[in-house]
């Protein structure tokens, strides 16, 4: 597994690095036979990186071989400020030429059981598989303060483990229902990227990075790429904790 540690001054810098990347990975596929997979994860976090896509990079790639999923979403409706879709939709997606039946959005507003089976089905249809598992080029994660990732809490892990592709999750705390794809298939994927960013976070970040003290504690540390790579975006804030520190990207 190759693992790749970037640290950016600020969140800002940090998005349009990403951004960039994100779209030279885009180009790079363009003489595929297969579209360009992306689940996209929701929250704050990535919120920079999705205005940027939409603001400075809408005219940057053909965007008709690009399919877009979410890794997972709330139990809303997609007008909901809460929708993770509902966000990305109204920075990113709404300011690009992309075919409706690219973009592949969770409905937070259907019965949850009945919708991870759909939304489940949606995934093995429009994605190629690799290792009989539905396979993503690229899966944007966040990290909660309490190690937990896409919408697998701690206590849950067990979720790692599933066969399902798609499931119901409950938020500890609010117990909000969820819908998170599980983490054979997040494991499945080419390329892996945490986005991390805030001193609040740094703590949490150190110990599923260092893996000592972190090792299956913590959802996110289950996260180990079978066959691709995993790529830490953080701002300063996020990576301050870590040693030896990684040098500051200069942008």
């Amino acid at each position: 597994m190759e693992r790749v540690i970037k640290i950016f001054p600020i969140h800002k810098i940090l998005a349009e690095s990403l951004a960039l990347d994100l779209i030279n990975m885009i180009k790079e596929n363009k003489d595929s036979n297969f579209p360009f997979t992306i689940a996209l994860s929701g929250g704050d976090t990535p919120g920079p990186l999705f205005s940027v896509l939409g603001d400075q990079h809408r005219d940057a790639v053909n965007w008709n071989n690009v399919h877009f999923f979410w890794v997972d979403e709330r139990c809303v409706p997609p007008d909901n400020q809460e929708s993770n879709f509902g966000m990305t939709q109204k920075v990113f997606l709404s300011k690009i030429k992309i075919p409706k039946d690219n973009i592949h959005r969770i409905r937070g507003e259907d019965n949850p059981e009945k919708e991870a089976e759909r939304y489940s089905e949606e995934i093995k249809h429009f994605t190629t598989k690799r290792n009989r598992i539905p396979f993503f080029d690229i899966i944007l994660l966040g990290l909660g303060e309490d190690g937990h990732t896409a919408s697998v809490f701690p206590g849950n892990e067990k979720l790692f483990q599933s066969d399902s592709i798609c499931t119901k999750a409950l938020h500890p705390v609010t117990g909000n229902t969820r819908l998170t794809v599980t983490g054979k298939v997040i494991n499945n994927a080419r390329q892996i990227i945490f986005i991390v960013t805030g001193r609040n976070k740094s703590e949490i970040v150190r110990k599923v990075i260092d893996g000592k003290d972190a090792e299956k504690h913590f959802p996110a540390s289950y996260v180990i790429p079978v066959d691709g790579s995993i790529f830490w975006y953080l701002d300063a804030p996020a990576g301050s904790l870590l040693k030896p520190r990684p040098e500051v990207m200069k942008m």
